[in-house]
């Protein structure tokens, strides 16, 4: 694989204003209920100090799919040039064996009961754009990127990389104003 596309979020920029889904939405015409991007909370603590963590995710493009693994049709694959992991609904059957093998909750179901999900907006990349939620998000907290650019940054010295079996290409960025990305981690993907 030449290089391996991700996400990455930066703690405590996410105002939950969920931007980033109803662009998503809105680009790829996902029908009311299903999310190829979700956005959610957590409000843990009392008062007087309560907190709040606000989080926004998608598919993973993960580098060892389990959603791939799995698909006996072979609807699903995952992109040599940059590991953007794709499916073509013409191929799939809708038998929801990837939905039970994403340890992230990813694979949404339409009407027609066939698999869907975000596909890194690449229409948009070919055309030298970002994915819609990053470039909607007010408070500049999505970022994509090749991995491997992102992990030798400066930034990267900040960022947790999201761990598992299936090496999701997501990490968490530090900010000032946020929790730490192991909390931030530990709060969302605590059954993984």
């Amino acid at each position: 694989m030449a290089k391996q596309m991700g996400f990455y979020i930066i703690a405590g920029r996410c105002v939950e204003c969920h931007a980033c889904e109803v662009a998503c939405k809105e680009l790829n015409n996902v029908a009311l209920g299903i999310h190829w991007r979700k956005v959610q909370n957590h409000w843990d603590g009392e008062f007087p100090n309560p907190t709040n963590i606000n989080m926004s995710s998608a598919c993973m493009h993960c580098r060892k799919p389990a959603c791939l693994e799995v698909c006996p049709t072979h609807a699903i694959t995952k992109r040599a040039e940059d590991g953007i992991v794709v499916v073509n609904q013409s191929e799939c059957i809708g038998c929801r064996a990837c939905g039970s093998a994403c340890p992230y909750g990813v694979p949404q179901y339409g009407h027609d009961s066939k698999m869907q999900k975000c596909n890194l907006c690449l229409e948009r990349l070919e055309n030298g754009k970002e994915p819609v939620c990053v470039s909607t998000c007010p408070g500049e907290a999505l970022g994509f990127g090749p991995v491997e650019e992102f992990a030798k940054s400066a930034a990267g010295k900040l960022a947790v990389r999201l761990q598992g079996e299936t090496e999701p290409s997501f990490f968490v960025v530090g900010s000032s104003i946020g929790p730490k990305p192991e909390v931030f981690i530990d709060t969302f993907f605590k059954r993984l």
